[in-house]
């Protein structure tokens, strides 16, 4: 009987790819052989922390390595498009940090490169692999809820200095959104099951109004789906409280309210229509999504976050901040 050769791996940014690197080498037959970083001294310091062999300055030299399957871009967000297209074209399976794109022209490049590949996209959309949604999208699908009616899922996260002073601050163009609200927005399509139709938005820049910081630290869309679900999410990078994924779920049999600690289930309006749901949260670490992502690879299959997935939901943040930027609700059509 042969074996199949194991699957080899490169990684492209090594702020949260160490993590990445780490989950690769926990999944069998899986060797990660390749890094690249724009920072020597860090690529060298994980490289040898981490005991991956081959060390790059420039991605392109990575990619043109024949042996390596698959990349993993943690780059900076706006590398993305250039170094996703690149690796498609050089014929590697790609799994991507969020967002895979800063506009609609890198959003089609991307798009194009990926089909004309044939290989396998995934993106760090890790939230559906949280233990506590995960069970809340197994009762909405076996009708526990009754019919949905609306939802809220904002990201709240005590990060201004992510955008005051760190490399999202000095891109071109940076939208909380796309950086922290896009979780959310794929969490609440992945429960419901259904597809975003038309979307509007407002943001505002009043946290950081007086930094260099040049685009709305603080941002809400509404969103309306196919069978008329109500969604709204927010996006903020200053509150003043622990990180969470503020998530609740309105049904006509069944309501849900995520918290810090257990959440609850109301079946009603009374005290005693009320109940703890205490399945683990959030339960997952950056690199959870690895082995469904090989797996995928090996079995030819969709991943649990597979490329429409990753496309529709970045058209959907873009259509939020088109919608933010014009004041006018926006159509949601399918990109792919």
């Amino acid at each position: 009987m042969t074996t199949a050769p194991p699957l080899r791996i490169g990684v492209i940014g090594l702020g949260v790819g160490e993590r990445h690197i780490v989950g690769y080498q926990e999944i069998p037959d899986v060797e990660v052989v390749a890094c690249c970083d724009i920072d020597p001294v860090k690529m060298a310091a994980v490289a040898a922390r981490r005991n991956v062999p081959h060390l790059h300055k420039d991605y392109s030299t990575l990619l043109a390595d024949p042996t390596i399957d698959a990349v993993s871009l943690c780059s900076y967000d706006d590398a993305h498009v250039e170094q996703a297209v690149a690796a498609f074209r050089a014929g590697k399976h790609v799994f991507c940090e969020k967002p895979i794109a800063l506009d609609r022209a890198g959003l089609d490049q991307v798009i194009r490169a990926w089909s004309d590949s044939g290989k396998h996209l995934s993106s760090n959309l890790i939230l559906r692999q949280s233990p506590r949604f995960k069970a809340v999208r197994d009762m909405v699908r076996k009708g526990d809820f009754g019919d949905l009616h609306y939802m809220e899922g904002d990201y709240l996260h005590q990060i201004l200095w992510k955008i005051t002073e760190g490399w999202r601050g000095k891109m071109p163009f940076y939208c909380v959104t796309y950086g922290g609200g896009i979780h959310l927005i794929d969490l609440m399509r992945w429960i419901a099951g259904e597809e975003v139709t038309e979307v509007t938005a407002m943001a505002a820049k009043k946290l950081t109004k007086e930094t260099g910081f040049a685009y709305p630290d603080t941002m809400t869309t509404l969103m309306r789906f196919s069978s008329d679900l109500m969604a709204k999410s927010t996006t903020t990078f200053g509150p003043q409280r622990r990180k969470f994924h503020s998530l609740n779920v309105y049904g006509t049999k069944l309501s849900f309210e995520n918290a810090n600690g257990p959440a609850r289930l109301y079946h009603g309006d009374q005290p005693e229509d009320e109940e703890p749901f205490d399945v683990p949260y959030p339960g997952i670490e950056k690199g959870d999504l690895l082995p469904d992502f090989i797996a995928a690879i090996r079995e030819d299959r969709p991943s649990i976050v597979d490329a429409k997935d990753v496309f529709q939901v970045m058209n959907i943040c873009l259509c939020a901040w088109e919608a933010a930027e014009t004041g006018h609700t926006m159509p949601v059509v399918a990109v792919v």
